[in-house]
């Protein structure tokens, strides 16, 4: 039975941060309402319907129907839109849709548009459009609170993928090249384990005390070479950082190759702050949730099982 009479719009349900959210409120009673693309053979949807209190909407949000009625009845709604068509728009669409149900507190999952400060560092494409959406959330009044998510731990894999691939050598040892600065610290998120409880606990808090906040949601600052290190010490084997451009070395969206050429200049040449100069991590995430997964614990206990599951065998050599 429900412990709460609140219900919850969580758009982009599948995510791992909308889905991390998903399982703690059904878990503690909320009412969840699970906007998702489609449900076809996906292994999370399948998931998100058989948990308690959590009913899946289909379709895709520019259908301006179905977004017209996610929030009707709804208090809360946490929010993390991705590139399936324009995201300027439909996140302007969730906004307004949301605030003519009135929802109480409107969770957003932004990002960082680093060219508004003036030192010659690039917009990301994927981050500023992001941080456009926050800009009219903040515009038409609605209460909103605005996270920011640090790097997903489960970035990392083996497999052939741009940026975080943990590539294996022949000696059984890997390799991660990226174009982070070895020794400047970035922020680390385990999604899937703690951006659900973050989020619950803002909005167990509520507006008051989070309206037109920003939040670093990132639970630790490590350098390439200490999350290398740390990796090490998980897998009992030698991880090294080598810096250099991007790799790309598989098929991927024109969208994502010119973030990918972004960040090679933004913190490949600038050594730009990840966040921009104004917000800084962990100590405001861990102050809503201290039962955080930090990275070597991820590599230690989550990466071989990801990697299995993705075919991989080298757990076993």
């Amino acid at each position: 039975m429900s412990t709460t009479n609140k219900t919850i719009v969580v758009i982009n349900s599948t995510g791992r941060q909308a889905a991390s959210l998903a399982r703690v409120a059904s878990a503690v009673g909320y009412t969840v309402r699970a906007q998702l693309r489609t449900k076809n053979g996906g292994i999370v949807a399948q998931e998100l319907e058989d948990l308690p209190n959590v009913t899946l909407v289909e379709g895709s949000l520019e259908d301006k129907d179905l977004v017209a009625g996610l929030f009707k009845g709804a208090q809360l709604a946490f929010i993390n839109t991705i590139s399936w068509g324009d995201e300027v728009a439909i996140g302007k669409s969730l906004a307004d849709a949301a605030k003519k149900a009135g929802i109480q507190h409107y969770i957003y999952s932004s990002m960082p548009d680093h060219s508004i400060y003036g030192k010659g560092w690039p917009g990301l494409p994927l981050w500023s459009a992001k941080f456009t959406v926050e800009n009219y959330v903040r515009q038409i009044g609605l209460p909103a609170t605005f996270v920011y998510a640090g790097i997903y731990n489960n970035n990392f894999t083996s497999l052939p993928y741009p940026l975080f691939c943990m590539e294996l050598k022949k000696n059984g040892s890997f390799e991660w090249k990226a174009p982070f600065h070895p020794d400047i610290p970035l922020p680390w998120l385990d999604a899937e384990h703690d951006v659900g409880p973050a989020v619950l606990q803002i909005l167990k808090d509520g507006p008051r005390t989070w309206a037109g906040h920003r939040i670093a949601l990132a639970f630790e600052m490590l350098s390439p070479r200490a999350v290398c290190a740390a990796f090490s010490r998980a897998l009992s084997r030698p991880v090294k950082y080598v810096r250099g451009p991007v790799a790309i070395k598989v098929a991927i969206p024109n969208g994502y190759r010119e973030q990918l050429s972004g960040i090679d200049v933004l913190f490949g040449q600038h050594n730009a702050p990840y966040f921009g100069p104004d917000l800084e991590a962990p100590a405001e995430a861990i102050a809503l949730w201290e039962g955080f997964r930090g990275i070597e614990e991820y590599a230690r206990e989550v990466f071989p099982v990801e990697e299995a599951a993705n075919g991989l065998t080298w757990m076993g050599l």
